[in-house]
């Protein structure tokens, strides 16, 4: 029996991005289609096999180490990016400022997909979901830069909508439009998820 299931769930691919060069900024340019290798995009900021660790894993890891890239791909939802947008008093929120590599509509609940879930395009192009990716305060000068007096407000309006972060499980091209099928890790949640929260 299979551990992975796919779902009736699909989501659509609205907007796709780069970052090309993070020290200059961490705004995205916009893309109409990318291939996903195994070490990421190429010419994406956040590609590659390996990455130096940072604050999200400093209860595993000295800053800086070396450890396998699971956030070769920042995804958001086009729904929750509305949420946040609304939350922030401003009519659309573009994925662009926070450097995001894609936006998928039509998944419900996007942020809190189980981790291990994959998102499979036409192509075969398969991305594995490694966890939610919590809202830094990285975008704010690049907020700031369109909506002055904004940049500060988004850690909050994000927090439990700043979508999730993923890695390359099988290459391939994806596209605006594409169809992304949801598969989930066939499993009943940890029983002991309560205790093990600090």
């Amino acid at each position: 029996m299979p551990a992975l299931k796919p779902t009736a769930f699909a989501g659509r691919i609205t907007w796709l991005g780069l970052v090309p060069d993070r020290k200059a900024s961490l705004r995205a340019e916009m893309r109409e289609v990318v291939m996903a290798t195994f070490a990421g995009v190429t010419g994406e900021e956040h590609g590659g096999l390996t990455r130096p660790s940072c604050s999200r894993v400093l209860s595993q890891h000295k800053r800086g180490t070396e450890i396998r890239n699971v956030r070769q791909f920042s995804i958001v939802a086009a729904e929750e990016l509305a949420q946040i947008a609304d939350r922030m008093g401003i009519e659309r929120f573009d994925p662009a400022w926070i450097g995001a590599s894609m936006v998928v509509e039509g998944l419900p609940d996007f942020s809190h997909l189980p981790p291990a879930s994959r998102l499979q395009g036409p192509s075969g192009a398969t991305l594995v979901i490694d966890m939610q990716n919590r809202p830094c305060h990285l975008p704010a000068p690049v907020i700031e830069a369109d909506h002055p007096g904004l940049g500060g407000a988004f850690k909050t309006a994000a927090n439990g909508r700043r979508g999730v972060t993923a890695w390359v499980e099988r290459e391939g091209m994806l596209a605006l439009g594409d169809a992304l099928t949801l598969h989930v890790p066939d499993q009943r949640v940890w029983k002991h998820l309560s205790e093990a929260r600090t």
